[in-house]
């Protein structure tokens, strides 16, 4: 009697929705690039960015103009006041779940921006770490205004010494984290970054990143952009959000590159021209962080953010990747040469 033949164990398959993820450090061209994409596939836009999520501020975030907004759906902009906080475990459970929704519409999630933690918080997941808590934070605080902000970051050395070597002693907002996270716990924050993270995205992602191939233009850009901000009226911005909401000059919204500069200008601790050449000098070191994440990250398609025919190679590269369907594409299949 002969045996039957066994059958083979097939994998399954797993059709995921296709998502796009656009990178970039500040001033590389992601906001022209997204509307040049957005003409060509049906795609709604998710903004990866820490500082766009805050309201009434506008022109120091380079926020699109209401005329892009209304040209193209945009999400993840706009969602908190000024003297409220935002993680990137919130962000990763917001983004998912406009990611979703995008889906279910038919189209596809362009992710776009410069937060790297964000991109990352998606692909690679979170720590398990405590949320925050009220109380401890207070403790915190009260400590530090007896003792200083440099004091804590000594107690944080005992306490968490490979932490400590990553945070400055003047970076209230992460020694504060970093501490709290110990009382809670009672276990170094470096110990819990340890443990091995879930990771669910659920999408056949093609991920691109805009590097400068040379960092003098990328230089100009930035300063020209910052004059632009200035000319905008981005003290008067940081004056009337400051004025209207309270805040200090350590919440989190005026940390942000270009703020805490003006803050400094209105407090009369630096001079107009000293504003200026701090707030360039901080938007490049911003940049020069977002790359260097960057350069850790892995599996995304480079391509130089200052080549003439930028759209049309990235057009290309989307069109030809097996995870852009002509479904997606607003004029069906197109082939780009050049």
């Amino acid at each position: 009697m002969r045996t039957p033949p066994l059958k083979r164990k097939t994998k399954k398959v797993v059709n995921y929705p296709p998502a796009i993820f656009l990178m970039g450090p500040t001033a590389s061209g992601k906001s022209s690039i997204t509307m040049e994409i957005a003409k060509h596939l049906s795609v709604e836009i998710v903004s990866v960015d820490s500082a766009q999520v805050y309201r009434h501020m506008d022109i120091g975030t380079a926020k699109p103009s209401a005329k892009t907004l209304a040209a193209v759906p945009h999400h993840l902009i706009n969602l908190i006041e000024p003297h409220e906080r935002y993680s990137a475990a919130q962000f990763r459970d917001d983004a998912l779940v406009a990611m979703r929704e995008i889906t279910e519409r038919g189209k596809i999630p362009l992710l776009v921006g410069g937060t790297m933690l964000y991109f990352r918080a998606l692909l690679e997941g979170l720590s398990e770490l405590p949320p925050a808590d009220i109380g401890v934070r207070m403790a915190i605080d009260t400590k530090a205004e007896e003792s200083g902000w440099p004091e804590m970051h000594k107690e944080l050395q005992q306490l968490d010494p490979a932490i400590a070597m990553r945070i400055q002693p003047n970076d209230s907002q992460r020694i504060q984290r970093a501490l709290e996270i110990y009382y809670l716990t009672n276990k170094p924050m470096s110990e819990l970054l340890k443990k091995p993270r879930y990771v669910y995205l659920p999408y056949r992602v093609s991920s691109i990143a805009l590097i400068p191939d040379d960092r003098d233009v990328l230089h100009q850009r930035i300063a020209h952009r910052f004059e632009e901000m200035l000319e905008l009226g981005l003290i008067s911005e940081v004056r009337a959000v400051r004025d209207k909401f309270g805040l200090e000059a350590e919440t989190p919204s005026m940390r942000c590159v270009g703020y805490r500069q003006a803050w400094m200008y209105l407090d009369n601790e630096i001079s107009l021209t000293e504003m200026r050449e701090m707030g360039l000098a901080a938007t490049r070191q911003l940049a020069k962080r977002q790359l260097t994440w960057l350069r850790s990250m892995k599996g995304f398609k480079e391509f130089n953010c200052f080549a003439e025919n930028l759209p049309q190679l990235i057009l290309e590269y989307l069109q030809e990747n097996e995870s852009m369907s002509v479904a997606h594409s607003k004029s069906g299949p197109q082939k780009h040469t050049g």
